[in-house]
C-alpha cells in the first residue's frame, strides 16, 4: 500500500528527526505539503519581522530534515519561522524556507550559508526571498461577479486581503482576478488550494499562478487607461472586509498627492489576560493636523500585532475624516 511504501523510505534519517523532535521539544505542525516551526517560535513577544527577514534555501538533499537544517540555520541568526516543503512519501522536496527575526539574520544566513556543502556532493542555495503574497487567477469565465468570486474565494482561502476582477488582458471572452494575501504562506496555501482542490471557480482554461510584475504593471496600465479608480472613501470603507485598510489609505493618499502617510505606534498599558493598550498617530504630509486614537488589544492570536490593529484603527478614522471633506 502507499502508505507503507512512504513509510519504508528514509527510516532512519525519519528516526533521528523524531529523537530530536522528543530531546528538545519543538513542535512542527505538518499541513498541505509543508512542514512549519514558528510562525511565532515559543517566547515570541512583538511584531512578526519586516519585510526581507527570510530566505530560500534550494537544491537540498532530499533525505535532511529539521533535525539538522534548523541548527544549521540557528548558528547564523534567530529563527522567527522555518519551512520544508515535503513529498508524500516522507521525503522533503529541495526547498525550505527561513524566517530571520530581522533582515540582518536573513543577510548573515546568505552570506554565510550559500553555497555550503552539508552533504559530500550536495551545496546548498541560499537566497532572498520574494515573499509574494499576490495570486493570478486568468480563465474566468465573462459572467463570473465580484461578489460571487469573493464568496468562494473567501470560503476555500485564509487571509485575504483584497479580491480584483478584470478583463483578461491573455483570454477573449474571460476574466482575470488579482488576489491578495496576508503573507507568502497565506498566498501560497491558496495557490495549492485554488490548483489542487475542489474550488468552484468555473472555467475550464482557469489557470492560478504567481502575479508576475509585467501581468500587475498592464492591468495598472490598462485601469488608467479606462479612468478606473477604487472609488470613494465611503467605498473603501465598505470594503474593508476584504481590502487592507492601510492599502486603501495609500491609494487614496496617491490618489488625491497628499504624500506617503506614516505612523507611530507605541504600547502604553499592560493588563492581565493578555490586554494592551496601543497609542497611535497617522501624518499626512499634506493633511493640516494628525490622526490619533488609543485601542485596546488582546494578543492571543500567534500571527497577530498589536501595533497593527492601532494603524488600521486610526487609517479607518482618517479614511472616515477624509470621507467628508474630499467627496
Amino acid at each position: 500500500p502507499p502508505q507503507a511504501w512512504a513509510n519504508s523510505i528514509n527510516q532512519a534519517n525519519k528516526m533521528a528527526l523524531r529523537n530530536w523532535v522528543r530531546e528538545t521539544g519543538i513542535d512542527l505542525v505538518q499541513i498541505n505539503g509543508q512542514r512549519r516551526y514558528g510562525g511565532p517560535p515559543p517566547g515570541w513577544v512583538g511584531s512578526p519581522p519586516p519585510a526581507g527577514s527570510e530566505v530560500f534555501i534550494g537544491k537540498l538533499p532530499q533525505e535532511m530534515y529539521e533535525n539538522t537544517l534548523i541548527p544549521l540555520f540557528q548558528s547564523v541568526g534567530k529563527l522567527y519561522e522555518f519551512r520544508l516543503m515535503m513529498t508524500f512519501s516522507g521525503l522533503n522536496r529541495g526547498f525550505a524556507y527561513a524566517k530571520y527575526s530581522n533582515w540582518q539574520g536573513a543577510k548573515e544566513a546568505i552570506a554565510t550559508l550559500n553555497n555550503l556543502e552539508v552533504q559530500e556532493g550536495y551545496t546548498i542555495v541560499v537566497c532572498k526571498s520574494l515573499e509574494k503574497c499576490e495570486l493570478s487567477v486568468d480563465g474566468l469565465p465573462a459572467s463570473v461577479s465580484q461578489k460571487y468570486l469573493e464568496a468562494v474565494v473567501l470560503k476555500a482561502t485564509e487571509g485575504v486581503l483584497s479580491i480584483t476582477l478584470h478583463a483578461s488582458p491573455y483570454q477573449k471572452k474571460a476574466k482575470l482576478a488579482v488576489l491578495k494575501y496576508s503573507s507568502h504562506r497565506a498566498a501560497a496555501m491558496a495557490k495549492k488550494t485554488l490548483t489542487e482542490g475542489n474550488v468552484r471557480l468555473c472555467g475550464e482554461n482557469m489557470k492560478v499562478g504567481w502575479l508576475k510584475p509585467e501581468l500587475k504593471e498592464k492591468l495598472r496600465l490598462c485601469k488608467e487607461k479606462h479612468g478606473k479608480h477604487m472609488g470613494s472613501p465611503k467605498q473603501l470603507l465598505m470594503s474593508l472586509k476584504l481590502c487592507d485598510v492601510l492599502d486603501c489609505l495609500n491609494t487614496l493618499c496617491r490618489q488625491k498627492c497628499l504624500g506617503t502617510p506614516r505612523f507611530f505606534t507605541k504600547c502604553v498599558q499592560v493588563k492581565p489576560g493578555g490586554w494592551l493598550q496601543y497609542w497611535c498617530q497617522l501624518v499626512i504630509p499634506a493633511w493640516p493636523f494628525p490622526f490619533s486614537g488609543l485601542l485596546w488589544v488582546q494578543e492571543d492570536a500567534p500571527n497577530t500585532s498589536g501595533h497593527e490593529k492601532a494603524k488600521s484603527a486610526v487609517a479607518r478614522l482618517a479614511l472616515r475624516k477624509l470621507e467628508c471633506l474630499l467627496t
